[in-house]
């Protein structure tokens, strides 16, 4: 019956084995030193690599592919993650974070990030995705999308006041409503911004985070791999020679690396439903990273090969 379990299948039951056999083991077991930044409004230090959910946690109620995704996690907190990314909109995601952090004992570096996404009633949403997570309040609530966010802001920082939450942010994505991100951000209180930022869309590099740095704003970085487009087609051609200068074994870890490496980046989110992938993306936050002149490098050559 085994042999006839396709390769696939045999990896999940093996994450299902080792989470079960791990279960005694600390999260953050021999792993090395990432990098971390601080966070401008408070100083809190935060790793550069974190974990969004966005589609590869959304798997619904099936019981393997739930193992697969709290195997994920466990690998990340081994690696010494700490950021996980969600939303409301990224279907079954909450709640699969949720069952996996309970399986994994609650890991107590967990920074939990989390979004309101809705024109009608944000405090119900909100309190629906904190007992998804099955935390007690989440670690950061972001606007996501910029929706009604003249409405959801002030609940926000009322949240904060309140001791309910700890952070407050907005969100945007594939470079949109860029003018009302460069308002907000020059004209609230907000401690976090989220925005697609890659080797290729480097539009933020121009407004953005210098605005970010200057108010003191934390800046994550999502879409690094624009949804897996680029690495699939980046996969296509070999690895150059100068990757080995900023220790990179893949075209993964060199984005990841051009990301994390710029300053004013805080942390980026890449996703995955698969522990090797999540292993790799950790590394990425570790050794020798680009200079500005070496990120140019990096970014030339993958527009040359898109």
């Amino acid at each position: 019956m085994l042999a006839k379990l396709s390769a696939n299948r045999r990896r999940i039951l093996q994450s299902i084995l080792a989470l079960g056999a791990g279960a005694a083991v600390p999260l953050r077991a021999a792993a090395p030193a990432l990098l971390s930044r601080r966070i401008p409004s408070s100083g809190e230090l935060i790793p550069v690599v974190g974990l969004g959910s966005w589609i590869t946690f959304n798997v619904g109620s099936d019981p393997a592919a739930r193992a697969e995704c709290a195997a994920v996690m466990r690998q990340f907190f081994a690696a010494g993650g700490r950021m996980i990314d969600s939303s409301p909109m990224y279907g079954s995601a909450q709640d699969v974070i949720g069952a996996g952090l309970q399986q994994l004992g609650r890991p107590a570096g967990l920074f939990s990030a989390d979004k309101v996404w809705t024109s009608s009633d944000g405090p119900a949403q909100v309190a629906g995705s904190r007992r998804k997570w099955r935390v007690p309040r989440f670690d950061l609530l972001q606007v996501h999308n910029l929706l009604a966010w003249e409405q959801h802001l002030p609940m926000l920082f009322a949240m904060k006041r309140a001791g309910q939450l700890r952070y407050v942010g907005i969100t945007t994505s594939e470079g949109r409503r860029h003018a009302d991100i460069l308002k907000i951000m020059a004209s609230q209180p907000i401690d976090f911004v989220q925005v697609t930022y890659n080797a290729v869309d480097r539009e933020v590099e121009r407004r953005i985070l210098p605005l970010a740095r200057s108010r003191g704003i934390a800046v994550i970085a999502n879409r690094p791999f624009r949804q897996g487009e680029l690495t699939a087609a980046l996969r296509r051609h070999p690895l150059p020679a100068w990757a080995a200068e900023i220790k990179c074994t893949s075209w993964a870890q060199v984005l990841l690396k051009f990301i994390v490496s710029h300053p004013d980046i805080t942390c980026a989110i890449p996703a995955t439903s698969q522990v090797a992938h999540v292993r790799e993306n950790m590394a990425a936050g570790s050794g020798p990273m680009p200079d500005a002149e070496f990120r140019n490098r990096i970014s030339a050559h993958v527009a040359r090969l898109l």
